[in-house]
């Protein structure tokens, strides 16, 4: 018997092949079951050993999020396209890896120019398409263009004070959210700690920036920078969740469905809990915030109880890599918590605890409470899960990357497409994953853990790692000598998935200036070395 949802998406199909065969649009009834609404929660530098519910052992208490898992399905393999923010949000939003793009490495700042083009897919472009309302809040941190004072200047990309010097917040911002398939956008354009410090609401700047903040406490920092009359650091999270609160309540009832994309600048420094928070949680400031932001989930959570809301509601909540170390690894680890869990690195590494991620799905109509999943899952399979969902075809040069896990929430794990998972460290060095292993193609952690790129720690270690994460998950014991025939298979499957542009099944696509011979791009220069 077919179910509900594959009726509905039948339905769906039928009457688009209708329109193109008559040439009219025709007259369809209704489905007797909407189609839910869907909110992505991206939290921010947010360990994987941070959520009870994913690290037992875990020191933090998280009750709203833990109860967010037991109400549906708990991704125990999930990852981050990247372990640093800029590409994973690049990832989630186009389905494609970010190496893919122009930016190979590093992450943007918050004057940078907009990576995504208008003409490239994104997943609130492909939902606004298929006729859902969207909204974006939050951290953006994928580059927008703001107004300059002389266009024919160059005047630094963002890291110093005198770079925004020339920019003009007097007038409107462009190539925003909005060009992307926003319906409604509102946040800031780095993270918390990267200037300028404004809202920005659908392409305007919500208030003057007519003063200059800096913070240099060890928790508490950001950057010297611009900042607006309403921007407040320490208000930043709950201002965001509340403005989540009231697009639920203004249209969790409308005719559309709508897709809410709710990401967070916390716990990335500044580390900020409110006071109520502050001293909470007995370990640090760290553990305060984290506290926080699950109190404030729970709140969002009962909000869409609250409507009516919650039995065809989608929620995921996920981070866009591992725990940063400004959380002070050495602080928690005296009081027993490890924000990695069991796994080896941080933020920035291309070890476990750089990209392995918690990753929580609740959706009551159609999931399963209590499920866990242990499919090896990517944050950018959401493009191809919710094409998948609305019955939308994806087109060849669409969700390069992205496998749908619609078949995962069904609980038919065997039919999930994805054969392997790429990884990304903040030097742009490489991994790839499949099945039990995972073959790293540098020497160290690519990243900010040791060793270090480009430190004597590296001296005498072998080019490349291939760890049996089944046996060995905390990445201790390199068969990389061992075992040559799986190095050269995974390997050539790596070079496979850069050749033709896309991990998924179709036609070959490019990639952005990217040269396998050239020499332009070391991570590829030691891929194709091997």
């Amino acid at each position: 018997m077919l179910s509900k949802l594959t009726l509905w998406r039948l339905t769906v199909f039928l009457s688009f092949f209708l329109y193109v065969a008559c040439g009219e649009k025709p007259s369809v009834e209704e489905p007797s079951e909407k189609r839910p609404n869907i909110i992505y929660i991206l939290a921010d530098d947010l360990g994987y050993g941070d959520i009870g519910a994913f690290n037992p052992d875990g020191k933090i208490k998280t009750p709203f999020i833990d109860q967010m898992a037991k109400d549906g399905l708990l991704f125990t393999d999930a990852h981050s396209p990247s372990a640093v923010c800029t590409p994973t949000r690049y990832g989630i939003l186009t389905g494609r890896y970010s190496w893919r793009s122009p930016l190979k490495q590093g992450v943007l700042t918050g004057k940078s120019k907009a990576l995504i083009p208008e003409t490239r897919t994104t997943v609130a472009s492909l939902m606004k398409n298929a006729g859902y309302q969207t909204a974006f809040i939050g951290k953006w941190h994928l580059g927008w263009d703001w107004a300059q004072k002389d266009s024919t200047l160059n005047a630094g990309e963002g890291w110093n004070p005198s770079d925004f010097d020339n920019l003009d917040f007097t007038k409107a911002v462009t190539n925003t959210p909005n060009d992307l398939g926003f319906d409604y956008a509102y946040g800031h354009s780095g993270s918390l700690d990267m200037a300028p410090y404004a809202y920005v609401e659908n392409g305007t700047i919500t208030a003057n920036v007519d003063h200059v903040t800096e913070d240099k406490g060890k928790y508490t920092w950001w950057r010297k920078g611009p900042t607006a009359a309403d921007f407040k650091h320490d208000e930043v999270t709950p201002n965001f969740f509340n403005k989540a609160t009231e697009y639920i309540k203004e249209n969790g009832k409308g005719e559309k469905p709508f897709f809410m994309y709710l990401a967070l600048p916390s716990p990335h420094t500044p580390i900020l809990p409110t006071e109520e928070w502050l001293g909470k949680s007995g370990l640090n400031p760290y553990s305060d915030f984290v506290m926080m932001i699950d109190a404030y989930v729970g709140r969002l959570v009962q909000e869409i109880d609250n409507q009516g809301l919650t039995d065809n509601t989608l929620i995921i909540f996920t981070s866009d890599n591992g725990c940063s170390p400004q959380a002070d690894f050495d602080v928690l680890g005296e009081k027993g918590h490890h924000p990695s869990g069991i796994f080896r690195g941080h933020k920035a590494d291309i070890y476990e605890g750089g990209h392995r991620v918690p990753f929580i799905m609740k959706w009551p109509a159609r999931i399963q409470k209590n499920s866990i999943s242990k499919t090896l899952v990517c944050q950018t399979d959401l493009m191809a899960t919710l094409a998948d969902l609305v019955a939308v075809k994806l087109r060849a040069n669409e969700g390069e990357d992205s496998f749908s896990m619609l078949p995962i929430m069904q609980n038919t794990d065997e039919k999930f497409g994805r054969a392997a998972v790429v990884h990304h460290s903040i030097n742009g060095s490489f991994a790839i994953r499949k099945d039990n292993y995972k073959l790293i193609f540098c020497p160290g952690s690519g990243g900010w853990s040791a060793p270090k790129p480009d430190s004597d720690e590296l001296s005498g270690l072998p080019k490349f790692q291939l760890y049996d994460l089944e046996k060995d998950p905390a990445e201790e014991e390199n068969l990389y000598a061992t075992q040559p025939e799986t190095v050269d298979e995974l390997a050539a499957l790596m070079v496979t998935y850069i050749e033709k542009g896309r991990s998924t099944q179709g036609p070959k696509q490019s990639n952005a200036s990217l040269s396998l011979n050239g020499g332009k791009w070391h991570q590829i220069d030691a891929i194709m070395a091997h």
